[in-house]
């Protein structure tokens, strides 16, 4: 609590911006992948926080999280998505930007999910 948030981890910057966003009234809450940068130790802690803030401000969060034990944990339902748009080359997730080409050109191709069969 006494560091200036540019002198914070990257796990303890996250934490925060998660604190901020949930101390803003809402009635949905949007969370994406809250246990990033966390510990294995950070998740559980999280996860609880997460799941009682909603349940004592009777709230609804869509929560987009990779750790399947976190998502269960915090779900009343879960969906999980197999493909991703991914770079054919490095194979690594791919983040659009505006207009990029290949974007561009995946579409045209009507390529838009990588599928590992």
């Amino acid at each position: 609590m006494d560091q200036k948030v540019v002198n914070l981890s990257d796990g303890e910057l996250h934490r925060v911006a998660l604190t901020s966003s949930l101390g803003k009234p809402a009635d949905i809450y949007l969370i994406d992948e809250p246990s990033a940068y966390l510990s294995s130790k950070k998740h559980i802690v999280t996860s609880k926080v997460i799941k009682r803030f909603m349940l004592h401000a009777k709230k609804t969060a869509f929560v987009v999280e990779r750790n399947i034990i976190m998502a269960t944990y915090l779900a009343n339902r879960v969906i999980v998505y197999k493909g991703i748009m991914q770079d054919p080359i490095n194979f690594r997730p791919r983040i659009n930007k505006l207009n990029p080409t290949k974007d561009r050109d995946q579409k045209l191709a009507g390529s838009y999910y990588y599928l590992d069969d």
